[in-house]
């Protein structure tokens, strides 16, 4: 249903297009308002539901497809490598179809405007010729919107036919009509609605009938409250006007008192102003006799003025010759200090040279000092690894002094405590027998009294 709405549609559309996706988001869903509304399910459970939905989502995405169709034709260019040629051609043939179909329709709605227009000419003859051309043409173009429904739903069937193309299509961004656009957002509405309309049960619809109910009584008693306070308001208004009309009759005493007030100030202004001539009359007979008294004091001035630029001749071509004289002398100076410092100059470069050679003298002389320093360092190594040398080997002879005498006094000392032994070990032979003896009694009453425990 919704592929013969929309194949009959014009499939030219100016440049100027919403690029949108290839479908539009579902969540926008009238009933996310009303959140005490919601189903209590979220899936569809049953086969028919499902099938349901999916014949909707199919209608809808075949709808976006033929939506797109004029994009296509508008583009064959980028559209030959995604889509092929065999669904180019099936599209060029169906852009000439809409097109054939948009002529005749706009020479129908031509037709029908000459009609009306001339309702009124006698010439029943031609009018009647001119209704049955409309016939025919009518006629015509209900074939050809036979055929532009025939060739879309070959245009759809080679592109579901290709996954492939119809993927990357659904990937581009596609420029629809404003009009299309709204149609698919008022689909996607419907899914939705239709949606809700399957997940909700029996007694959720009846539940929801009784909330509605309850929110028209509510609606009732607000309604009469806001038609108590509408009547209040209407009181209050009038109270407002009756107070608005007395205070206009005071705004009208003030603006007669305030009209009398600019009365008694224009007189006022008036005296003032005959006072003001006056006192100005006066100031320019003053002023008169201020200028002339200026006029002598500048001519004075100029006078004196005279005199000092006279005064200021002389003494700047007295300053001039001064300065003269002391350039002169700054010139001569200069040249004095030129040859002084040329001679200088020489006497420096003497200098310098016999610096540089002196400083080359020096670094020879350096070199030998460093040498004999590392010699002179050398020999006091060696000097002092001798000194370490001797004081070891005295040290080492010390320890093998003492240690040759302790061995000797412990030497002794073994043999003193050897000698002891031996005398004592011939008596005490008779007193280790019996206290073997005694030993090996007591291990075996020991051995006994383990056994008894166990």
């Amino acid at each position: 249903m919704a592929l013969d709405i929309l194949a009959l549609a014009p499939l030219y559309q100016s440049p100027a297009m919403n690029k949108i996706g290839g479908k539009t988001d579902a969540s926008k869903n009238p009933a996310d308002l009303l959140k005490p509304l919601v189903p209590s399910k979220t899936k569809l459970t049953t086969i028919e539901a499902k099938r349901i939905m999916s014949v909707l989502e199919e209608a809808i995405h075949k709808v976006e497809l033929v939506t797109a169709l004029s994009y296509m034709a508008s583009n064959p260019e980028e559209m030959e490598k995604v889509l092929g040629v065999d669904i180019l051609r099936a599209v060029r043939e169906h852009e000439d179809l809409c097109q054939t179909c948009l002529e005749s329709a706009r020479y129908l709605e031509e037709r029908e405007r000459q009609l009306q227009d001339e309702e009124e000419i006698e010439e029943e003859a031609w009018l009647r010729d001119l209704e049955l051309s409309m016939e025919v043409q009518k006629s015509s173009l209900l074939m050809l919107m036979q055929r532009i429904k025939d060739s879309t739903k070959n245009v759809m069937r080679l592109l579901l036919s290709n996954p492939q193309a119809l993927g990357l299509l659904q990937t581009q961004t596609l420029g629809r009509r404003e009009e299309a656009q709204k149609f698919i957002d008022s689909l996607r509405e419907l899914q939705g609605f239709l949606f809700e309309k399957l997940l909700t049960s029996p007694m959720e619809a009846r539940d929801k009938a009784q909330f509605i109910q309850e929110i028209n009584k509510r609606n009732r008693r607000n309604q009469e409250v806001i038609d108590a306070l509408e009547n209040e308001l209407a009181a209050r208004t009038k109270n407002r006007d009756a107070e608005v009309e007395k205070d206009n009759i005071t705004i009208q005493e003030l603006k007669s008192h305030l009209h009398q007030v600019l009365k008694f100030s224009e007189s006022s202004l008036l005296r003032t102003k005959h006072e003001a001539e006056k006192q100005q009359k006066a100031d320019f007979k003053a002023s008169q006799a201020r200028v002339a008294k200026i006029q002598q004091e500048i001519l004075m001035l100029r006078s004196q003025f005279h005199n000092l630029v006279m005064d200021n001749r002389e003494a700047e071509q007295a300053l001039r010759k001064k300065k003269y004289k002391v350039e002169t002398e700054v010139e001569n100076w200069i040249q004095k200090y030129d040859t002084d410092m040329g001679e200088k100059q020489d006497e420096y470069e003497e200098l310098d040279a016999i610096h540089q050679e002196e400083k080359v003298q020096l670094n020879e002389l350096q070199q030998r000092h460093d040498v004999l320093l590392e010699e002179f360092a050398q020999i006091r190594e060696e000097q002092e690894i001798l000194s370490k040398r001797r004081l070891e080997a005295e040290q080492e002879m010390v320890r093998m002094v003492r240690a040759a005498t302790l061995i000797q006094a412990l030497w002794k000392g073994y043999l003193v405590r050897s000698l002891l032994r031996s005398k004592r070990k011939k008596r005490g032979k008779g007193k280790a027998k019996d206290k073997a003896k005694e030993k090996e009694k007591g291990k075996e009453k020991g051995k006994a009294k383990g056994k008894g425990k166990k």
